[in-house]
């Protein structure tokens, strides 16, 4: 089933496509399970920020197509990308759940059980720069959405901690299109921090980057 106007709109939110070619993407959305789609109702009312179906779809794909088994994430929130996670693992597989929330952190297991994922995902809750480099393993894949000030640290820690030719993905690259040097809110911290943490990225000798102007913008770098 195609998207709903009302549900294009929601994810358009912080969108860098034109509006007609959003509409297009989102139009051809097959409807998600009952579960996934009470969580975008729930972030829709109580603003919570979520990728959205269109890029939960990506994650997926990018999962299944390098066969990650070991996904850590920095910035779950309720459990939405999560869920597409676990599923792209498959069993065997094992996804790292972190925020620094405990009432996220227990809305989200309510979720991720419903969604019958709960046994692949290890849930942590605190800051999940320091979780990260608690760990010694190296990992397939790293997902990156914590505050964005931390981007060019989260950086520095992602390369040791990832499997060669792993994926690091990081939501949130063109942040509404404030990048842009004269947008307005260019100059804000969390702006400056992303525009620092792109340059960075692309010039890292440790990964081959591409930005895919999907919903926020989303990087895939893979480390070589």
């Amino acid at each position: 089933m195609a998207e709903d106007s009302g549900t294009q709109v929601r994810w358009r939110v912080g969108g860098v496509t034109v509006g007609p070619v959003d509409d297009y993407v989102y139009s051809l959305l097959p409807e998600r399970d009952k579960v996934l789609r009470e969580m975008e109702d729930v972030a829709a009312q109580r603003k919570i920020p979520i990728v959205g179906p269109a890029v939960g779809r990506l994650f997926q794909a990018l999962a299944m197509m390098s066969g990650a088994k070991t996904v850590f994430e920095m910035g779950s929130a309720i459990g939405y990308s999560t869920i597409w996670w676990a599923r792209a693992v498959g069993d065997g597989g094992r996804v790292y759940y972190t925020d620094g929330s405990k009432e996220n952190c227990e809305e989200a297991r309510r979720y991720l059980e419903r969604a019958g994922v709960a046994d692949r995902v290890t849930m942590k809750v605190g800051d999940a720069l320091e979780i990260l480099s608690e760990h010694k393993e190296q990992f397939d894949m790293i997902f990156n959405d914590v505050d964005k000030e931390d981007y060019p640290r989260v950086l520095r820690l992602a390369g040791p901690r990832l499997r060669k030719s792993g994926l690091f993905v990081t939501d949130n690259v063109l942040w509404s299109g404030r990048v842009v040097e004269g947008a307005e809110g260019h100059e804000s911290e969390s702006t400056r921090a992303i525009v620092e943490f792109n340059k960075a990225l692309y010039a890292s000798p440790q990964f081959f980057t591409t930005i895919l102007p999907l919903r926020d913008g989303v990087a895939v770098a893979v480390k070589l």
